[in-house]
């Protein structure tokens, strides 16, 4: 099977083969990386010996540029026969030119990135956008990767920078039509890496934050941007910036909560409902000490209950966490709604399991044993549960 080869440039040059990263590149031979990423630019058209000099080397002459070429070139493909043998095929030639080669197995993330901003001027469906837009913010680790040997790339470097803010506000825009005021918050954050300075993206936030009632957050963001400007461009937010402020402090002097936007806050999206709440130990702990208040005041029922997979200080832990794994899977297929899941510790899971006695308890864990004994049957890894009421020991 070929090898899976990830070559990024947003933010860093770096070649991934099947999960190993490799980023000397850059060091080993900046004129390779150069090369590499202007023939990466043409898409797969032939660039002669000529032109490549020309931009390359614009500020050196030299009296056999086709041999230069070929040097470099020869060079270049042994760095990158080190990485993975396939990459030196995506450096070709023909009769006097060089181009770049896309190979199936190879993924380089500017290229996924243009083509992903292109498919979103071709949808006008409100969650193609979005999925698209996310999939921008994925691939836009940072700026544009430059050598500093081709001018072109600055101008490709803004382009995408750009194209991607455009794509944001795109989505935006469709999310301020069905006041999806959380996922605007979320998309808002995640583009400061495509420029934490503009200060649209930075309104666009605050305003999503004010419409969820979250005023005094939209202040401290506005206090945030306005110390980056003057420590990195020393200079003082725009007008639009500052008018924004004047009605940010007139809507933290008016906004009121009410019963609705408290209750839209605190619950759960409609995909969370779903099957036990699954929690860390921290939350698990304090729903524990407020059902044990509420057993004492109302005179309920709850049972707890421990799984236990293999043993803590066995070596093979890769196998005791596939186990780990498939349990609190299962756990989330078969138990209720009602049901409160953490992990206790590196082989213990822990459960509340409320409104149920004893025998149902039992056949409830009987159940959870037989699910995980299905993939793991006896022999391959220890399962141990017990159940008990709350308030006894287990």
């Amino acid at each position: 099977m070929a090898a899976r080869v990830f070559i990024q440039m947003m933010g860093a040059f770096t070649i991934e083969v099947n999960g190993r990263s490799y980023d000397t590149l850059p060091v080993r031979s900046r004129k390779g990386v150069s090369l590499i990423q202007y023939l990466v630019f043409q898409r797969g058209k032939q660039v002669t010996t000529q032109r490549l000099v020309r931009e390359l080397w614009a500020d050196r002459r030299s009296d056999y540029p086709e041999g230069a070429m070929k040097t470099m070139v020869s060079r270049t493909r042994a760095l990158l026969r080190e990485v993975d043998q396939e990459l030196t095929l995506c450096l070709a030639s023909g009769k006097g030119t060089y181009y770049w080669e896309q190979r199936p197995a190879i993924v380089v993330d500017v290229l996924e990135l243009m083509d992903t901003l292109d498919a979103l001027k071709k949808t006008s469906d409100p969650a193609r956008v979005e999925e698209l837009t996310m999939r921008v913010l994925a691939l836009y680790r940072g700026e544009l990767y430059q050598t500093g040997d081709f001018s072109s790339a600055i101008a490709l470097a803004n382009w995408l920078r750009r194209e991607s803010l455009e794509a944001v506000f795109r989505c935006i825009a469709l999310l301020k039509k069905q006041e999806q005021y959380n996922r605007i918050c979320d998309i808002c954050r995640q583009a400061t890496q495509i420029d934490d300075l503009d200060e649209e993206l930075h309104i666009e936030l605050m305003n999503a934050m004010v419409n969820l009632n979250r005023a005094s957050e939209a202040m401290d963001e506005y206090k945030r941007i306005t110390h980056l400007n003057r420590q990195v461009l020393d200079m003082e937010p725009s007008e639009d910036m500052q008018s924004y402020y004047r009605q940010l402090q007139k809507a933290g002097e008016t906004v009121k909560f009410n019963l609705d936007v408290i209750r839209n806050e605190l619950s759960e999206r409609a995909d969370e409902r779903r099957g036990p709440f699954v929690c860390d130990y921290r939350a698990f702990k304090e729903i524990y000490n407020i059902q044990m208040r509420n057993l004492e005041r109302l005179g309920s029922t709850m049972f707890l209950a421990v799984a236990m997979v293999g043993n803590a200080d066995e070596e093979d832990t890769v196998a005791r966490e596939a186990g780990m794994a498939g349990l609190l899977e299962i756990l989330r297929r078969n138990l209720r709604k009602g049901d409160i899941v953490t992990r206790f510790s590196d082989n213990i899971i822990a459960m509340l399991l409320p409104t149920v006695n004893y025998e149902t308890g039992s056949m409830v864990m009987e159940r959870i044993e037989q699910l995980f004994r299905e993939v793991y049957p006896v022999g391959t890894l220890a399962f141990h549960a017990r159940i008990s009421p709350l308030g006894e020991p287990t």
